[in-house]
């Protein structure tokens, strides 16, 4: 049996098999912003206006990019916010938390200058960059995804997954949690990223082009 699902992208379906019996699901090209953007716009909206959902810091006038072979983490929440500017700009974004997160083959890029990239890779060398309590404030990702145990659509503020990534959610807002994510081929526009512990394995840093 095939049925059709309001997060899935279009011409994709999750399917009753033995797979999605045990809780996983796949999706292609799984889009972060579609769900609490279609169903939740509007309060969302009201709710950056009022300053209710800001980031805990400014960010600066630009996002960055973020390309990886792949990223597994257990712990995964993902509910809606926006992120402002010192200048009282708000950008609306994703707020994805991640208890426990390893990333293979990470690549992340920002323009610091009109014409200049300052590019920064890690984990390529058979180490995969290693992060606690990571919180990802994304405008955009592409990936292919796998989730364990997801659940779709219940209220942010009682996901029970990852309580600590949970500093701006509110009651009644749009979320999803699950076990564990697993992301494949990803590209990730993000405005900004916070984490308890951040290990980089193989570090470099220098002037170059975008990751993609």
């Amino acid at each position: 049996m095939t049925v059709s699902h309001p997060l899935v992208p279009q011409g994709e379906h999750m399917t009753d098999s033995n797979e999605a019996a045990l809780g996983k699901v796949r999706w292609k090209r799984f889009a972060a912003l579609a769900g609490p953007a279609v169903v939740g716009a509007g309060a969302l909206v009201f709710m950056t206006a009022q300053g209710a959902l800001a980031s805990s810091f400014a960010v600066s006038g630009g996002s960055f990019k973020v390309k990886a072979a792949a990223l597994d983490g257990t712990g995964f929440v993902q509910y809606g916010g926006a992120d402002e500017q010192k200048n009282g700009t708000k950008h609306l974004v994703q707020i994805s938390g991640i208890k426990n997160a390893e990333i293979t083959n990470m690549c992340q890029s920002v323009k610091v200058l009109p014409g200049v990239v300052l590019r920064l890779t890690a984990g390529d060398a058979g180490t995969p960059v290693q992060a606690s309590n990571l919180t990802l404030d994304v405008e955009q990702l592409d990936a292919d995804a796998e989730f364990k145990n997801i659940e779709i659509g219940r209220d942010a503020s009682t996901m029970d997954k990852n309580t600590q990534a949970l500093g701006r959610a509110g009651a009644g807002m749009f979320g999803q949690q699950a076990d564990e994510v697993h992301l494949k081929n990803v590209r990730q526009v993000a405005w900004a990223t916070t984490a308890g512990t951040f290990k980089l394995h193989n570090l470099s840093m220098k002037l170059g082009d975008e990751c993609f």
